[in-house]
């Protein structure tokens, strides 16, 4: 009689739930910074800035979300991550809503504080309770599907947001987050169980002194050493790009959406495949794999004249291919580095860390970058080579990164 062996499935039904939710609350989050790259071309004439006060208004949020996930780190810990992720979502949802009806530049950019104080802690909390919930065997499907946010935001979140933007102003995008969030929200609140294991494990020490405690641990501050370049390319050439398409690559501005839409299609293919690969072949092999093809197509993108639409989009392809190549699996790898009573703060801190960094790199591009009289950017191509250097470099240290892990033996089930 033969025997019959049931597959056991990856994900039990709840643990699906919890990715499918975490990947639409991302979507949320990711959605709200990557709108302003399109908006950057109705922004930068609508509200009479320049491309260095535009680089404020994207920094503005890096910065205080760089600072609060800092001082949240001490308490990220303490509490049951549910209840810590409710908290600073209705923060973000607030912010966003005062973008939505912000009247002038300056109002606009303290709207940007406001949602990154609470916004940028929210990635962090998403990392702790991946890390929480899913073995390092399962992380990087777990990520390849929570980092689909940035590339749905590109098909469904962006185009919507300039067909929006294009006919009820640029207010009405932010205004659709909120809407979205609302929703996201209550499904939280009603379905997500408690996540509240790591507690056990806390000591009776301060919140200081154990912010203090994970940001002097050698080990984690070679993970906080690589983050810090890790966000550069999206806060250089994101805000940008937009811009740079319509005025530099001749890329009219009611057809913008479809190079979102090409792009963020596969990109949403190529997620999931690179966190399904980085388990199987390796993290470390795959992001620097995802590193190289960045690097060739950045440096070409970024030199590029006026060009016709079929050519810009079949290049973001293979740029957002194997930017999200690298994101993936680093993410899953960096997950690998913190204990698990040190998790939520490990994460918050660097976070903190990704957001400042983007945030001068942000503010950098926007001094590199100048805007003609005849609307083109210059000083692109450098950009280009400056993005292309941080994620060389990036190479190199994830080498020790994974290396470390491995001779830790923190790659495990945990």
């Amino acid at each position: 009689m033969t025997q019959t062996t049931i597959k056991k499935p990856v994900f039990t039904g709840y643990q699906k739930f919890v990715i499918a939710i975490l990947a639409f609350l991302q979507f949320t989050i990711v959605l709200d910074f990557m709108v302003l790259s399109p908006l950057s071309a109705i922004l930068l004439d609508e509200l009479s800035i320049s491309t260095s006060q535009f680089g404020l208004v994207v920094s503005a949020y890096a910065f205080s979300a760089g600072a609060s996930g800092l001082l949240a780190s001490g308490f990220a810990d303490k509490f049951d991550r549910k209840k810590l992720l409710l908290f600073f979502y209705t923060g973000f949802l607030v912010g966003t809503l005062l973008c939505g009806l912000a009247p002038n530049y300056h109002l606009l950019v303290a709207a940007r504080i406001i949602t990154g104080l609470f916004g940028g802690v929210i990635g962090s909390i998403i990392y702790a309770i991946v890390t929480d919930l899913f073995t390092i065997d399962k992380r990087g499907r777990v990520m390849g599907f929570v980092q689909m946010a940035f590339a749905s935001s590109q098909v469904f979140g962006i185009p919507f947001g300039i067909f929006l933007a294009e006919r009820l102003g640029w207010h009405s995008p932010f205004l659709l987050i909120v809407g979205l969030g609302a929703v996201v929200y209550i499904i939280i609140a009603w379905k997500l169980l408690p996540i509240d294991e790591h507690l056990a494990l806390q000591s009776k020490s301060r919140a200081i002194d154990h912010m203090k405690k994970t940001m002097s641990n050698r080990n984690y501050l070679k993970g906080f050493s690589v983050t810090t370049l890790l966000a550069t390319g999206g806060f250089m050439l994101m805000p940008f790009g937009a811009a740079f398409a319509v005025n530099n690559l001749g890329i009219p501005l009611d057809q913008l959406h479809w190079v979102y839409m090409a792009t963020g299609i596969f990109t949403m293919m190529a997620g999931p495949l690179a966190g399904k690969l980085s388990d199987r072949y390796g993290k470390y092999r795959i992001f620097w794999i995802g590193s190289v093809i960045a690097i060739i197509f950045i440096t070409i993108y970024s030199h590029l004249g006026i060009t016709p639409i079929w050519i810009v989009i079949i290049l973001s392809i293979f740029t957002f291919i194997g930017i999200t190549s690298r994101m993936v699996s680093s993410q899953a790898l960096l997950t690998a580095i913190p204990e698990p009573k040190d998790r939520g703060a490990f994460m918050g801190i660097n976070s903190s860390v990704m957001q400042i960094s983007g945030g001068i790199a942000s503010a950098i591009a926007g001094l590199i970058v100048v805007q003609g009289a005849d609307g083109k950017l210059s000083n692109y191509p450098l950009l280009g080579f400056v993005v292309s250097a941080t994620v060389l470099i990036t190479i190199i240290m994830m080498y020790f990164i994974n290396r470390m892990v491995v001779e830790n033996k923190q790659v495990r089930e945990v």
